[in-house]
């Protein structure tokens, strides 16, 4: 028998899977971190390039008249929204630099890792020159990440890709790892090592107890560490998850989040064991 229309009951049938799909979809997708309600200025202190390629910039501002801002910095992960001219919405770029240990350890500057794709907003960030001003938030967003839920942890997971290691960067030089019980594994993937920030800091983040695994898409001929994605490189090591004593931390693209999630999970870890910083 041939149908030339859908049957009510289906037609309300599907009707609720595009409902519930949509539901499910939008408690999945995290929420922006709010725009702020004060802006102010702050000059740039310095720019320069962050990678060999200079796909990516080092920029700091100069925010010693700003000890209000300063002090709303308190853990790693957390964002500052920037108002760019011609932008038409703000931007927000992960902390670089580690919140201060305590009030009187404020530091004078914060700094970013920023991507230089031609044509965005941030882009603009990497052209301009110490003295230059910026519109930022008068206030630090976000939770950053929450490293209370895994503090029990004897084995953390780090994953990060491209600019994502920026505030794994301010996640370590804040002192974790440097718990003696607890074994970090870094997994950094990029695509060549041209395009890997903070190799220079490497040798500094293994003194404090993080064991880095460089992953590289598109390696040259000379390169003999993990390639792919981090995903990947994870999986050939087929390292045994357990739930109980391990956490995780992503801070990335969006498909290595997902399947690195995907993976743990299956695994029996709980997604509250697993942390972002959005």
């Amino acid at each position: 028998m041939l149908l030339r229309s859908t049957p009510r009951h289906l037609h309300l049938h599907l009707r609720l899977r595009l409902l519930s799909t949509a539901a499910a979809a939008a408690l999945a997708t995290p929420a922006p971190p709010p725009c702020p309600t004060e802006w102010t200025e702050a000059p740039v202190s310095s720019v320069r390039p962050a990678t060999a390629d200079s796909s990516l910039f080092h920029v700091s501002l100069d925010l010693s008249s700003r000890v209000d801002l300063l002090a709303s910095h308190v853990a790693a992960g957390q964002f500052l929204p920037f108002r760019l001219p011609s932008a038409p919405y703000p931007i927000f770029l992960a902390i670089s630099s580690s919140p201060p240990a305590s009030a009187a350890g404020l530091a004078k500057s914060f700094d970013f890792l920023v991507k230089r794709l031609p044509g965005t907003p941030s882009a603009r960030l990497c052209d301009l020159r110490p003295g230059d001003l910026v519109h930022v938030g008068g206030s630090v967003v976000g939770r950053g990440f929450e490293v209370g839920r895994i503090a029990d942890a004897r084995d953390v997971l780090v994953f990060a890709t491209g600019s994502g290691i920026s505030p794994i960067r301010s996640l370590i030089e804040s002192g974790f790892g440097e718990n003696k019980h607890t074994d970090v594994s870094l997994f950094y993937g990029v695509r060549n090592l041209q395009r890997m920030a903070y190799q220079e800091r490497f040798s500094n983040w293994e003194s404090r107890g993080i064991k880095i695994i460089p992953v590289l898409s598109r390696p040259d001929d000379q390169w003999t560490g993990e390639r792919g994605y981090v995903q990947n490189a994870f999986s050939r090591m087929n390292k045994a998850v357990n739930p109980s004593s391990m956490g995780a931390i992503l801070c990335g693209h969006k498909q290595m989040s997902e399947e690195i999630t995907r993976a743990l999970v299956a695994d029996g870890m709980s997604k509250d064991r697993i942390l972002t910083n959005f």
